[in-house]
């Protein structure tokens, strides 16, 4: 969709304000540019239309009036959308005229954070220089050299090749090692902490006038950053999960009164355990962040499942590792403690909820047969290669950065929002949040497979 753009003011195309229709409702988003701060860099023509193997076919660079919607439903009866202003991004994609002579191009890529399936993907499409070990690595190691041959394969692997930590963020250190390194472009993979670091990099490059572009690629496999449509990894991880809660099912199955108990990844939001639950149908109760859940009395989490083991002879519990946190017993010191990226510390509800139905069995049911088959596939889940359509995505997500530095852009995350590619900012970006409406169709989708309670206390 290609509409006029009053905010943008770094290209040739620029529309002028005056120029915007009346009735137009888009507002699109401001974009930093590095002609913000650099006033006189040279452009170039996209070597594309140079290449003697494929020549672009007229409509296929962008223009930058082309955006992206972030909202494309409404309810009529209460907000027609062209009485209001419209939020939108710039399209993500090649632009004819670029900022960069393509040969003096010298890339950083980091990958920071936990694992998540599609990392060497990322890296692959990207490819030039890498720095290992997280933010740290800007300043504690020399970065390695990759080229086309060597990371060919790389998208058939787990992990991150670049390896990967949490912590190390040493501002002024990581930008004196950019600078020093000689590095015009910056590639930051990592989740919600990391985004709030490439705020900080980006902020301090513009402040010291530095000819880099940085772009960042959204990665948590808990799909919890916000205005993008999903992070890349989650399917896969989703994938991954289902067959986790599939052999809880049969364990529980097999078993007098047994219960399979799953814990998935997801500190702040269920979307791992939502999917999983809603993909499988073998699961009896599905325990997210999002919504509060009490073990005992009427309504509760005990009584719920003693009835289904009296109807079915077996149980599937599927928990987030978020959920339930404020009902673990912790110490004071434990309250405090936060990981290396600031993160605070979960306790582990899996054991605690294994623990809490054993001792509601023995308390209740004492001479009955009952076993809790407890299976934690965090670290199988996050570790392997991504599947197909991961794959795929991370290569467009990967090309989608590299079209938006190499037209100047610069301080965005790309990603794609109502299935469309888009450059977000990236202030924006690293405080935006997608957390699971329990008022939404999904949830009530989740119920009704489920037949859970609401665990709400009257």
């Amino acid at each position: 969709m290609a509409l006029s753009s009053p905010e943008i003011t770094n290209s040739t195309d620029t529309i002028n304000p005056e120029e915007r229709p009346s009735s137009c409702p888009v507002n699109p988003h401001k974009l930093p540019h590095l002609t913000d701060y650099l006033r006189d860099l040279k452009t170039y023509t996209n070597p594309l239309d140079n290449n003697h193997f494929y020549r672009p076919i007229e409509g296929f660079y962008l223009a930058d009036s082309d955006i992206v919607l972030r909202h494309v439903s409404f309810d009529l009866s209460v907000t027609f959308p062209s009485q209001s202003s419209q939020v939108a991004y710039i399209r993500a994609g090649p632009r004819k005229q670029i900022f960069y002579e393509p040969s003096n191009i010298r890339v950083g890529i980091v990958t920071c954070g936990g694992l998540c399936p599609g990392l060497n993907t990322v890296i692959r499409e990207l490819v030039i220089y890498g720095v290992t070990a997280g933010y740290r690595g800007f300043y504690s190691r020399e970065p390695i050299e990759l080229n086309p041959k060597l990371v060919h394969n790389w998208h058939k692997r787990g992990g991150t090749a670049l390896e990967t930590s949490r912590g190390g963020f040493d501002l002024q250190k990581i930008v004196d090692a950019i600078e020093g390194r000689g590095f015009n472009q910056v590639y930051i993979i990592g989740g919600d902490g990391t985004m709030r670091g490439a705020v900080k990099i980006f902020n301090e490059i513009r402040r010291r006038k530095l000819y880099v572009g940085v772009a960042a690629i959204p990665k948590t496999v808990d799909n919890d950053i916000g205005i993008i449509d999903r992070s890349f990894g989650f399917q896969t991880a989703v994938e991954m999960a289902q067959q986790a809660v599939s052999a809880a099912h049969v364990e529980a199955e097999s078993a007098v009164n047994g219960i399979g108990l799953v814990k998935l990844m997801g500190r702040s939001t269920g979307h791992i355990a939502l999917h999983a639950t809603l993909s499988s149908r073998d699961v009896d109760c599905c325990l997210i962040p999002e919504t509060d859940f009490y073990l005992e009395g009427e309504g509760g989490l005990l009584e719920f499942l003693g009835k289904r083991l009296e109807d079915n002879g077996h149980a599937v519990v599927v928990v987030a590792e978020g959920a339930g946190q404020d009902q673990i017993p912790r110490t004071d010191a434990q309250k405090e403690e936060r990981d290396e990226s600031g993160n605070p510390v979960f306790l582990d509800v899996g054991p605690w909820l294994k623990s809490e139905l054993k001792k509601w069995w023995s308390r209740d049911h004492p001479e009955e047969l009952f076993t809790v088959k407890y299976i934690d596939p965090t670290y199988m889940i996050r570790a392997v290669p991504a599947n197909a359509t991961d794959n795929t995505y991370c290569t467009l997500l990967a090309h989608s950065a590299i079209h938006g530095v190499m037209a100047g852009y610069t301080g965005f995350v790309a990603g794609p929002i109502n299935g469309s590619y888009a450059y977000i900012p990236v202030d924006e970006a690293a405080v935006a949040k997608n957390e699971i409406n329990t008022r939404d169709h999904r949830w009530a989708w989740v119920r009704s497979v489920t037949n859970q309670p609401d665990f709400a206390k009257s």
